[in-house]
């Protein structure tokens, strides 16, 4: 126990944080790409699509981030296919991430007014055209500040990672624990990364937030 000293606690915690920070990445990119194309089925107005859309943003909304986490992990090795916690993570969370982006995103479209539709489509604009270039442009400004807002909600959702073996900086500061028996100081550390991480993304959200309605 002698031989973990703060800085050695704290160099081991941040030398995880990367990886903590990496799975964030992969969730919300890939995530976002999923959710895009999630979004033009939802509101597609297609109803076999609209409606498969619906029952998987059910799904990964209704159920526990935990639970998906072990059926990535656990679930897929029952079909004889053997995945590692890095794979099963980022699976989980992308997925996760997709249904919440795309309900997000999905009221930012609806927020636009029905006559820039209408005018779209008296251009002769095809559904794809619509959304490209006159949905989308508006959608997106109004959207920046609650998609930013939920990077944060990513962030401390990989925490959950570390129950399936993941090496992030919660399951680095559970094997710190257990070297070093000083739950206290690590487990602050941890915190204060945590808010670190989060804290500068949860002040631009709400920055950005005062910046739309100020311009409205």
């Amino acid at each position: 126990m002698n031989d973990f000293s703060f800085w050695v606690i704290l160099s081991n915690l941040l030398l995880a944080t990367r990886w903590t920070i990496a799975l964030s990445l992969v969730a919300f990119v890939c995530g976002g790409i999923v959710g895009l194309a999630l979004l033009f089925a939802r509101t597609s107005g297609i109803g076999w699509l609209t409606l498969a859309t619906k029952a998987y943003i059910e799904f990964f909304q209704g159920t526990p981030l935990l639970i998906q986490l072990f059926l990535f992990f656990f679930g897929v090795a029952l079909l004889g296919v053997e995945v590692s916690p890095w794979i099963a993570a980022s699976l989980a969370l992308t997925f996760w991430t997709s249904a919440f982006l795309t309900e997000i995103w999905r009221g930012c479209v609806e927020s636009i007014p029905k006559g820039q539709w209408e005018a779209s489509e008296s251009l002769a604009f095809n559904y794809i055209e619509q959304m490209r270039y006159v949905i989308l442009p508006q959608a997106f400004r109004i959207a920046i500040a609650p998609t930013v807002g939920f990077s944060v909600q990513v962030i401390k959702g990989t925490a959950l990672a570390s129950i399936i073996g993941f090496v992030d900086l919660t399951k680095a500061g559970t094997m710190l624990n257990n070297a070093t028996f000083r739950p206290f100081l690590v487990y602050s550390l941890v915190a204060l990364i945590y808010f670190c991480l989060c804290f500068p993304l949860s002040w631009y959200a709400h920055r950005l937030e005062r910046q739309l309605h100020a311009a409205r």
